[in-house]
């Protein structure tokens, strides 16, 4: 097999910065890309990054099982590789590239059928939400190209390739910053342009880019090589496995993007203004958390390689240097984000109740920097152990139950008003990160030995199922 790489020996902190800096690097491109959508219906008006807000939260609900297939790719072909079970390896990874195919064009019919209703449910009558649908229903032509390239990239990712998607996002990034201008507002005298749908125009074109570049990098490493059409068909067998390590992984997105409605569920109570506040900070947030999904996609095809050769104490060791770096950073970044709020609130929005909402969430969002960077790593600690079942336990407490009841307890009990909804996904955060600790040591305990450092005797006795 063409490109693997054996991260099962050597110092773990090399294969980390040498897996987490170009996935970084392209989820710098790909927040980006975002941030321009952003910036350009901030042009148009305000009810556009209302619509855009909303539109966001519904697509990717969808774009979900994409999130999922990739995770479970990495897991399941990541464990062949560390087996050194090349022909397992192919035939898992073959079998992959047909499902997301088959996922791919059920999820665009799904999209067409159900996104109104989704945006009814997280919006009230007006202009934002007539924005938002006629959005969205422009952008669930990209949904197959979406699907596709993260599912197709979780199989290049457990070769230890992630140069790959961060060169895809950065071509990504270029066409939709030209294109967006172009088909937003027209070329004088050529083209009048699409005005707010110019941008879900934007996004299908570059994307459709990206699930090319990755398809044809996957056939150019040689892992889905067949000469043979019936490689790539329904294997009811290995679609079983496929499913069973998406599905928990798949519903943990899903439970995240639903806490993303619940809490737009609660801000419309205060108006467009706050939904588009909280659309703009997201999108700043993320930024802050590029190093974070480096480090922790990082740490799944390191801590899976490693699980499927029984090097049960790399598995514990590739959790804490997640860890290590991610505080590093985090010492840097969140007081930044506390204190830069005002400034990089001004750069996408000149609404003053837009900025004033927007600055209160990510103010309270620097305090819990550092405790998403542990949260995200102990899932992909489990879904490493294939044990992506847990993830979706912790995801339902905090996403689901978490975000909702200390929402309502600040908002309508205490009366704090839209900071309320800040303070209440903060707690969730907060007691989420515990239960998932608690919950990581006692699921990995008959694994690897449970996630606390252990003698090096009784580490090397870890028993591997």
């Amino acid at each position: 097999m063409k490109h693997s790489h054996d991260l099962t020996t050597g110092p773990l902190a090399t294969h980390f910065r040498t897996l987490a800096v170009p996935a970084a690097i392209g989820m710098v491109f790909s927040t980006l890309y975002n941030v321009v959508d952003v910036f350009f219906a901030g042009l148009i008006s305000t009810d556009a990054q209302a619509g855009l807000a909303i539109s966001f939260q519904a697509f990717f609900i969808f774009v979900t099982v994409g999130f999922g297939l990739g995770a479970a790719m990495t897991a399941l072909v990541g464990n062949a590789i560390g087996r050194k079970d090349d022909e397992e390896a192919s035939t898992v990874a073959r079998q992959g590239v047909g499902f997301a195919s088959l996922s791919a064009l059920l999820l665009m019919v799904s999209g067409y059928l159900f996104a109104p209703h989704l945006l009814s449910l997280i919006s009230t009558d007006g202009a934002y939400r007539d924005a938002g649908l006629r959005y969205m229903m422009v952008l669930i032509i990209s949904l197959p190209s979406f699907v596709m390239a993260y599912g197709l990239n979780g199989i290049l990712q457990a070769t230890g390739d992630t140069v790959s998607m961060q060169r895809a996002l950065i071509g990504a990034f270029f066409a939709n910053l030209g294109l967006n201008p172009v088909l937003v507002f027209g070329i004088p005298g050529i083209f009048d342009g699409l005005g707010f749908n110019g941008i879900a125009t934007a996004t299908v074109i570059s994307q459709t880019g990206v699930m090319v570049y990755i398809g044809h990098q996957l056939w150019r490493s040689g892992l889905c090589a067949s000469d043979k059409f019936s490689a790539f068909l329904p294997d009811l067998h290995l679609y079983k496995s496929i499913f069973a390590q998406l599905l928990p992984t798949t519903f943990t997105m899903l439970v995240m993007f639903t806490a993303g409605f619940i809490v737009q569920i609660y801000l419309k109570e205060f108006g467009p203004s706050a939904v588009a506040a909280y659309g703009v900070a997201l999108r700043v947030e993320q930024l802050f958390l590029l190093p974070v999904f480096g480090l922790t996609g990082a740490l799944l095809p390191i801590a899976s390689q490693n699980f499927g050769a029984g090097e049960a104490q790399r598995v514990r060791q590739a959790l804490f240097t997640c860890w290590k770096f991610g505080w590093i950073f985090m010492v840097v970044a969140c007081p930044i984000l506390y204190f830069a709020a005002p400034v990089l609130m001004r750069s996408f929005t000149p609404d003053p109740a837009v900025i004033e909402v927007g600055v209160s969430y990510l103010r309270v969002d620097g305090f819990i920097l550092p405790i998403y960077m542990m949260l995200f790593a102990i899932n992909s600690f489990l879904q490493a152990l294939k044990k992506p079942v847990w993830t979706l336990v912790i995801g339902i407490y905090r996403q689901a139950f978490g975000v909702a009841f200390f929402s309502y307890l600040y908002v309508f009990v205490f009366k704090f008003g839209v900071i309320g909804v800040w303070f209440g996904i903060a707690t969730s955060v907060l007691s989420g990160f515990i239960l998932s600790l608690l919950l990581a040591h006692h699921v990995s305990k008959p694994l690897i030995g449970g996630i606390m450092m252990l003698d090096v005797d009784q580490a090397k006795q870890g028993q591997i199922k």
